[in-house]
């Protein structure tokens, strides 16, 4: 049932205590915990393990360049999902098309191609049960069954009967290819030879994504993007703030925990070629996930005229008449920041286009009660920071916020919609997420941030902007009165999503030989 995935996700969000084999008593209830990192070094639920001391350096040749970076100086980009038919056959298309994988470094001037693959997809390309068996349970089960997109709040219009693509009901996807490009004309010659490639070796394409222009806003006005968590070891901070430990993002690495979270091992035998790199913590077996990690692809549908209807007749003048400064802030709310990226805590009244890149910012020191940026505001939720309950404005906070954080790597669909338009165009958001655990990462912050009505001392509100309610509502807090907005509808749905494994590049290679 739904309740035991939330039970599961509130085990994984914390460190097992050692003395206790048993969850918490909240636990139990299927609340979910925010335990205190007072015992960094006790192995958690999700089999997760004790690393020495030292950050190691990254293996960024070994490891896909869109770990490190968007691609936005490739504005062309399709998104190509595959069926694999023949098992010999997807190896040989994977050995002429490995080499052509774009790994961290050197960066991709003109052309980069990026590939992962399902649960489904690895065993359509010959895996072993043992070895499919290593992947997470998460990856193994997907997205789309029926308790699963119950937590995620994938039901009524987002539920994956209705889906596009990755749906019970659509053709199933084995492969997601990545292809970005300095120009359209570049990425349709590249596009062309690819897909002879793949019709020689007898794959289908089951359907292609296209993105829309590269303009930096999301559809909604808002520039996108902003606050992504720098992976320390390779991405330089301003401060500790956004500094995460590599483990969060590819498997190999200690994450947050100063644990190596759980990755797919394979016997050396298997491995007749070396390609594969040695277990990291000592055992003679193969690290198959090693400088991998796993990928979420969701793709959001946008509502932009429900969007701004809502927040017109919310913002009238008593009388009646239309307020132009009241809709934008509380779309401003709605967010977190303003259109120009400028976050409520340093501009909290009007749009100040010079502090978007102001990000050191901490919620609970200036901003307790969120008469600035609401509490149940997107970015707010997505993001806490320093605001997580029960210790609040302490390092106990930032630490547990660590542990659930994304790099985002999406790109817009569908052409922008003017201002006072309608049409029945699509368009939205290709939602990629780069992970090294879904469940503590992707699925808590879904389910128990954006989701659930209850969060952070909340009782009857999703996000507003992403949340799964078609009857939702959403509160700006005021001294001394607060204001309700009632009745929102669902202003984002989910069209298509699949998890996705995103091998390594010489995990690529391993994949690519006979079957294991």
């Amino acid at each position: 049932m739904a309740e035991t995935l939330v039970k599961e996700a509130a085990a994984r969000a914390a460190p097992r205590p050692a003395e206790a084999d048993a969850p918490s008593p909240q636990a139990k209830r299927g609340v979910p915990v925010l335990h205190s990192p007072a015992r960094p070094k006790v192995a958690p639920f999700w089999h997760e393990h004790l690393v020495p001391e030292g950050e190691p350096r990254i293996e960024v040749s070994d490891v896909q360049g869109i770990v490190f970076r968007g691609y936005g100086s490739l504005p062309a980009c399709r998104y190509v999902l595959l069926q694999i038919r023949d098992p010999q056959a997807g190896r040989a298309w994977l050995r002429q098309l490995a080499p052509r994988v774009s790994p961290g470094v050197p960066a991709a001037e003109q052309v980069a191609i990026q590939l992962a693959f399902t649960h489904a997809g690895l065993g359509a390309l010959g895996l072993s049960e043992d070895t499919l068996s290593a992947f997470s349970r998460e990856f193994i089960a997907g997205m789309t069954g029926e308790h699963r997109s119950r937590f995620l709040g994938d039901t009524d219009e987002s539920a994956p009967a209705a889906w596009d693509w990755g749906g019970p009901k659509t053709p199933p996807v084995h492969a997601l290819l990545m292809v970005y490009a300095d120009s359209e004309s570049r990425l349709l010659d590249t596009l062309s030879e690819l897909r002879q490639s793949w019709l020689r070796h007898d794959l289908i394409d089951v359907h292609t994504l296209h993105t829309g222009e590269l303009t930096g806003r999301e559809h909604f006005g808002f520039v996108d993007g902003i606050s992504q968590p720098a992976i320390a070891g390779y991405h330089s901070a301003a401060s500790g703030l956004h500094s995460v430990k590599a483990g969060e993002f590819i498997l190999g690495y200690p994450n947050e925990y100063d644990l190596y979270t759980d990755r797919p091992l394979v016997d050396s035998s298997l491995d007749r070629s070396g390609l594969l790199p040695l277990d990291v913590e000592g055992s003679p077996r193969r690290d198959l996930g090693r400088n991998g990690t796993y990928l979420v692809f969701r793709q959001l549908r946008q509502n932009v005229p429900a969007f701004r209807a809502a927040l017109e007749a919310h913002s009238k003048n008593p009388d009646g008449s239309p307020n132009a400064h009241a809709r934008d802030l509380l779309a401003a709310q709605m967010v977190g920041r303003w259109p120009s990226g400028a976050s409520l805590i340093e501009a909290p009244y009007h749009d100040e286009a010079s502090k978007a890149a102001e990000n050191e910012f901490r919620y609970q020191g200036v901003d307790p009660d969120g008469l600035k940026c609401p509490i149940g505001a997107h970015v707010r939720r997505a993001n806490p920071r320093d605001a997580l309950a029960p210790h609040p404005g302490t390092e106990w906070s930032l630490a547990v916020n660590r542990r659930h954080r994304l790099i985002r790597r999406g790109r817009n669909y569908g052409p922008p919609l003017p201002e006072g338009a309608t049409d029945q165009n699509d368009r939205g958001l290709m939602f990629i997420v780069i992970n090294g655990n879904i469940s503590r990462q992707f699925e808590f912050v879904q389910h128990s941030w954006l989701v659930d009505p209850r969060f952070n001392g909340l009782y009857d509100q999703s996000d507003p902007i992403t949340g799964a309610s078609s009857n939702n509502q959403f509160t700006v807090p005021g001294n001394p009165v607060r204001r309700r907005c009632t009745g929102l509808p669902r202003f984002v749905t989910v069209a298509g999503g699949a998890y996705f494994f995103l091998p390594g590049i010489r995990a690529l290679r391993f994949l690519a030989e006979s079957s294991r």
